[in-house]
């Protein structure tokens, strides 16, 4: 038996514009938010703008915060288009959810062809309210109201691409051919490729299929569905690991406080599931930051929760003769959750194990059961008895009051003091929402305030490096190097391989005079991190005022290399070439420092 054809549908385009219509009224306080948190690293960097730079974007690990070329080539354009212009990816990234809602309601309708168990007429059906659900549950608000989540958005709208382009490949084949040998097949591959570079918690897309096809058949053949999804498996596993290795590479996502056992690992995925599934049901206190839990292999109540995911799991098995729907939505959600359940670590780990932005593909799943479960449900008899839960009212009440809720949640996205301010309410001992305050309060000159948030979080966990680096950073600026240092020195006893705080002890040793060793804190930063352009050009500088001009010069040409249009770097290799004697040499770089507009 194939995969089902689709029911006749009609105007496609009218129904996208309408998801569309919809979630930008859901997200309209969200659309005028300024950047938040990492948001400055995922809008191209000045060094990235270029034509260079996307070839670096494409072929350089730790160009970007992360491996995701599709991704950051999306933001480069954008850039292009609009600068740093914050209007423009909020648009991008709600237009990317509808056609996620969208392309979620067709891959159903694909799945679930008319017939007497379903009902297609009327305002909307199984499948429409799914992706209704999916595109207005407040769940989602963090992966479309903040503009670093666009890996969410553009990797599932490929995603489902992939998937719906496979399920068309299985059709045509009729069950007498393996999909493998239908174009439709590497049409599919590539738009999973594209998913993987754009966010590789895609990569279950693979195991995903193969739960949908048992769904709609009841079995599956290993050389008809199992064999052609190898190669999907394949690709899908090394965009995982790769990713894995850039995330304690670049990312950090190493230390002490990612130090899990197996059986602590095993636990935490009990707990995380059951989470997600309690803010689907019930969208309530949700928070960008979570409070961060303690795994106690101790403690008897933490095996509660993978002991009760694994009963629901053979329940759900050994009711399956009644319908696999709920079996299947369970093992999707459980799957496609399986890269941040916690057994590999992720930087996010370090403050809380669980983000809503985590489970925006996941919830997939648990949507599809309710769309399709309430559409079966209002065409069988039982229904008839069910009017209150089957007529349109219910489903419409409920999107109105989820709806309500994304409006309200997204406002939070307005900027970033306004986001840590109502995490710090629903998290008050969460040390990452007082540091990131802390940066929001710095950056806009109210270091005093910014310092007592950085004091609050040590506070909360005095082990923290990141935290110690910016509040020497903080107090470095107030003019107090000395205290600065301290802090910064601990910042790297807790995380020797640390970049921002070598660089924060380099030029805190320099404004204490201490010129050899904080040249040499700039080379150690460089060594670490080639491309950090602030501490090549700091390093240049502290050369030259040390006398090595020549090598003050060889400093500022690589600084050049990196961010071309800074115009002081042409200047200060102007004034090294000049010490070097070459005037003629010298006068080129002046003129450049002055078509760029510098002004000495």
């Amino acid at each position: 038996m194939a995969i089902p054809a689709p029911a006749p549908r009609s105007a496609p385009i009218r129904e996208w514009l309408g998801l569309s219509l919809v979630v930008l009224l859901a997200y309209l306080p969200a659309v005028n938010g300024g950047l938040v948190w990492d948001d400055d690293g995922h809008v191209t960097r000045p060094e990235l703008r270029s034509l260079h730079g996307l070839w670096r974007i494409w072929t350089e690990l730790g160009a970007t915060q992360q491996y995701y070329p599709v991704l950051h080539s999306a933001f480069w354009i954008e850039h292009r288009l609009w600068g740093d212009a914050t209007l423009g990816y909020h648009l991008v990234n709600i237009l990317l959810h509808a056609t996620a809602a969208w392309l979620f309601v067709t891959v159903l309708r694909r799945l679930v062809p008319s017939g007497p168990g379903e009902v297609r007429t009327g305002l909307f059906d199984g499948p429409l309210l799914a992706g209704l659900l999916f595109a207005l549950h407040p769940v989602c608000t963090e992966s479309v109201a903040w503009i670093s989540e666009q890996k969410n958005t553009l990797s599932t709208v490929f995603y489902l691409l992939a998937a719906l382009t496979y399920l068309k490949g299985a059709a045509r084949c009729g069950g007498e051919t393996p999909a493998i040998r239908r174009p439709l097949y590497l049409l599919s591959l590539a738009l999973f490729a594209a998913a993987l570079l754009s966010k590789s918690v895609t990569a279950t897309l693979p195991a995903a299929l193969l739960v949908v096809i048992w769904w709609r058949r009841g079995r599956l053949e290993l050389r008809r569905d199992v064999l052609p999804l190898l190669p999907f498996f394949a690709v899908g596993v090394s965009a995982g690991l790769l990713t894995a290795w850039v995330e304690r590479r670049y990312g950090g996502a190493e230390g002490a406080v990612y130090a899990l056992g197996a059986l602590q690992r095993c636990l935490l995925a009990g707990r995380v599931i059951w989470f997600y599934l309690a803010k689907l049901a019930w969208p309530a206190n949700l928070a960008f930051i979570y409070p961060h839990w303690r795994v106690d292999a101790g403690d008897w109540r933490s095996y509660a929760f993978p002991v009760a995911a694994l009963a629901a799991l053979a329940i759900l098995w050994r009711n399956r003769g009644r319908g696999r729907g709920p079996l299947a939505a369970a093992l999707f959600f459980a799957g496609s959750l399986f890269p941040a359940l916690g057994f590999f670590n992720v930087y996010p780990f370090a403050y809380s194990y669980v983000a809503d932005h985590f489970q925006y593909l996941a919830s997939l799943g648990i949507f599809a059961a309710a769309g399709i479960g309430w559409g079966q449900m209002r065409g069988s008899d039982r229904g008839k008895k069910h009017l209150l839960i089957t007529n349109y009212s219910f489903p419409i009440s409920f999107l109105l009051v989820l709806a309500a809720l994304t409006w309200r949640q997204s406002g939070q996205y307005r900027d970033s003091e306004t986001l840590y301010r109502a995490t710090i309410d629903r998290n008050p001992e969460c040390w990452m929402a007082h540091t990131n305050l802390g940066v929001a309060l710095a950056a806009s000159g109210r270091t005093d305030e910014a310092i007592a948030h950085y004091e609050k979080a040590l506070s909360v966990d005095p082990s923290l490096a990141r935290v110690h680096n910016d509040l020497g950073s903080a107090l470095f600026s107030k003019g107090r190097p000395a205290q600065a240092l301290a802090h910064i020195d601990e910042a790297l006893r807790l995380q020797p391989r640390f970049p921002a705080a070598t660089y924060n002890r380099a030029i805190t040793l320099q404004a204490l005079g201490r010129t050899t060793e904080a040249i040499d804190a700039f080379f150690a930063v460089l060594r670490m991190n080639p491309n950090f352009f602030e501490a090549r050009y700091n390093l240049a500088l502290a050369l030259a005022g040390a006398g090595r001009t020549p090598e003050a010069a060889d400093q500022f040409e690589r600084a050049i290399a990196l961010r071309p249009g800074f115009p002081a770097t042409y200047y200060n290799l102007g004034m090294a070439l000049r010490a070097m004697g070459r005037e003629g040499d010298a006068d080129v770089q002046f003129q450049k420092a002055g078509n760029l507009g510098f002004r000495p």
